[in-house]
């Protein structure tokens, strides 16, 4: 191995089994774990079943019921029957219902430095935290992994971000976290995997550096490194797994295609506006604002600290009478390990509420706040209307924001509660040995291929899609603007999550938020056009891995989507789906199109097989536009056959691009 490699360089080098190390390069990456979620899961399972396969072939897959919790009528109930059948038929373990979120969990007990996960939840990179190369990919990508089926993406840039110095009191992880996508936005880390090192590392826990990589996807990475270093053993001691650290470090001479650089003891407190996590400024440029709800948890605050924290700050004082402060516990063991704290109980005599341990509130599954009232929350999105409430007023913050808020009734800095309340700020002392929990954590058998799997009603088998033709003439039934989140194609929320295993049923809110009679244009226009386009500006597709807004708009009849550029999930699972990602080969042409306009697109097929650049006529407007696609010749075979499933289930090698 060359001698000048940084953490990424060597995580990626270790997996390599198709591919050259090169920016932009397509790779393929051998994948050790896989975890999938209850969201993203019954497709997932479905999809094994699609593929005929027998029993996964990665050393460690575990399916998390951590999304669809409330079991509002029997179809959430149905589903985790249905994916704990399946956990057992495939060989892969269970989390039960209210053991916790997928994050966390993982990582206590199955994340091991220097392995690769891919998940089927887009904050999947919260285990690079442990020193993993961890990426959130569409349910399509992970089913394959399990298969044994490399999981290919672009070769990323790595920023290397320099840490150095120590938080001040009343700053933690998260304003870390904040302050890079003050920096970046929501779209600057596109294409890149950010590592960060240097001396800074060793004020930072385990899990305060879950919290950076968790919301690294927030940035638009591709996925976000730590080193494996002494802090990382001393977490996995405590969760009683010393055995499964490894040391792994950038080699002294190491080089990064960008560098970056935070002072951490020059950190103050950070808040994300409504509605994008991108929208970040001091908490002192908004303090003062009335807020109705804080709610303290998710994947992207998860560990013991950032709840003990909370419980310590409201110690002999009570929740604002106007605030409803809402604790979602991720973990069980955390929950536990909690109790055994003086901490606790402060928080029960404060009046905060308490959660099944879940992802709850960060994915709308309950804890909606008051229409147009402020809601303070630690998790890792404020997507519009993805709490549940339409016009919801979602800031981002850390605990300690959160819980000096909830006390004053308004936005307050953490650090005025010194002078408030002659607080000191309490800091947290990571016990050397943990309660640990495994109670509701159900290993796979030897060998399930006999079981049947439980198919409720609200279940349906994957839908079979076309092959690509070679010519198209069809409406844009939608035009959207820039940072177009997945939400916003396919929302979240009790309504929608426990329709994800009925594809037919669920197409039904496409677009819904962006647009609510998607749906019935959809239709209309797949009888009269044989389907639809839609168009879009930069970063389309960004936020979760969800591939349901890929699956949907496919169901209705989606053809194409026309874009000035897109997020790297939402990308990938278009292809994935049979879906062409085109972009304005000139940027400007994307508002010369309008709502309504028919777009003919010709010799789309021999276009990508043998290599030419494709056109749109805007024949409503007398116009033609130049298309590019960033597709490599797989991605192209792919998109050809109708969707990797059908590419997939063909004998090899009958349809072959010449060029990409």
């Amino acid at each position: 191995m060359k001698n000048n490699f940084n953490v990424t360089q060597k995580l990626i080098s270790a997996h390599l089994i198709d591919g050259e190390m090169s920016p932009d390069a397509e790779i393929g990456l051998k994948i050790d774990q896989t975890l999938t979620q209850d969201a993203t899961g019954t497709m997932v399972m479905l999809e094994l079943e699609a593929m005929g396969l027998d029993r996964v072939k990665t050393e460690v897959s575990v399916q998390y019921v951590d999304h669809n919790l409330i079991q509002a009528d029997y179809r959430n109930a149905d589903d985790h029957l249905f994916l704990k059948s399946a956990a057992q038929k495939f060989g892969i373990w269970y989390s039960r219902p209210g053991n916790g979120v997928s994050h966390p969990v993982h990582m206590e007990r199955f994340g091991i430095p220097g392995k690769t996960l891919v998940g089927s939840d887009s904050h999947t990179p919260a285990a690079g935290a442990l020193g993993m190369l961890a990426i959130g990919a569409g349910g399509l990508d992970v089913a394959f992994a399990m298969a044994g089926e490399p999981l290919y993406i672009k070769m990323p840039k790595i920023l290397g971000v320099r840490l150095k110095g120590e938080l001040p009191d009343w700053v933690s992880a998260k304003d870390v976290v904040l302050e890079m996508l003050r920096r970046y936005d929501v779209k600057g880390c596109r294409g890149m995997i950010v590592e960060y090192f240097g001396p800074g590392l060793g004020n930072l826990s385990t899990m305060d550096r879950h919290v950076i990589a968790n919301m690294g996807t927030e940035l638009g990475a591709t996925s976000t490194v730590f080193p494996s270093d002494d802090e990382v053993r001393r977490f996995l001691r405590a969760q009683h797994r010393e055995e499964d650290w490894t040391e792994i470090s950038l080699d002294d001479d190491a080089t990064y295609d960008l560098e970056d650089e935070i002072d951490l003891s020059a950190l103050e407190p950070m808040i994300a506006c409504p509605s994008s996590p991108g929208n970040v400024v001091r908490v002192k440029e908004v303090e003062g604002k009335p807020i109705a709800q804080a709610v303290v948890g998710s994947s992207a605050n998860p560990g013991i600290r950032d709840f003990w924290v909370v419980g310590e700050i409201l110690r002999d004082r009570n929740v604002h009478p106007d605030v409803s402060l809402d604790i979602n516990p991720t973990s069980r063991q955390v929950v536990q390990n909690l109790i055994a704290t003086s901490s606790f109980p402060s928080l029960f005599r404060s009046g905060a509420r308490f959660h099944q341990a879940g992802c709850m509130g960060c994915i709308g599954m309950g804890q909606a706040p008051a229409s147009g009232k402020i809601s303070l929350r630690t998790v890792p999105r404020n997507f519009p209307g993805r709490s549940g409430t339409l016009d919801d007023q979602v800031y981002l913050c850390s605990p300690e924001t959160a819980a000096a808020s909830a006390m004053t009734g308004k936005i307050t800095d953490p650090r005025d509660l010194g002078k408030l309340y002659d607080l000191k700020y309490p800091r947290y002392e990571y016990p050397k040995d943990l309660i640990i929990n495994t109670d509701m954590l159900l290993a796979p058998p030897d060998d399930g291929r006999e079981m049947s799997l439980q198919k409720g009603k609200n279940i349906k088998s994957f839908p079979e899609f076309p092959p690509l033709e070679n010519t198209y003439e069809a409406p844009v039934i939608l035009k959207m603007g820039d940072n177009i989140s997945t939400d916003e194609i396919l929302k979240a929320g009790v309504k929608v999550l426990s329709l994800r295993s009925n594809i037919p049923a669920i197409s039904k809110w496409a677009y819904a938020v962006i647009d609510e009679k998607f749906y019935k244009k959809a239709r209309k226009v797949y009888d009269e056009h044989g389907g639809h386009i839609v168009v879009a500006g930069e970063n389309y597709a960004q936020g979760s891995s969800r591939e349901h807004a890929a699956i949907a708009p496919r169901y209705l009849g989606q053809i194409a989507v026309l874009a000035r550029s897109y997020a790297r999930l939402g990308w990938q699972n278009l292809i994935n789906f049979g879906i062409i990602p085109f972009e304005f080969a000139n940027p400007e042409d994307y508002d010369a199109v309008e709502e309504n306009d028919i777009i003919k697109l010709e010799n789309v097929v021999d276009n990508f097989l043998k290599g030419q650049t494709h056109y749109a006529t805007n024949k409503t407007r007398g116009e033609t536009y130049e298309l590019k696609h960033n597709l490599s010749i797989r991605q192209i075979n792919v998109i050809v056959a109708g969707g990797v499933i059908n590419y997939f289930k063909m004998s090899s090698g009958k349809i072959h691009a010449e060029h990409s």
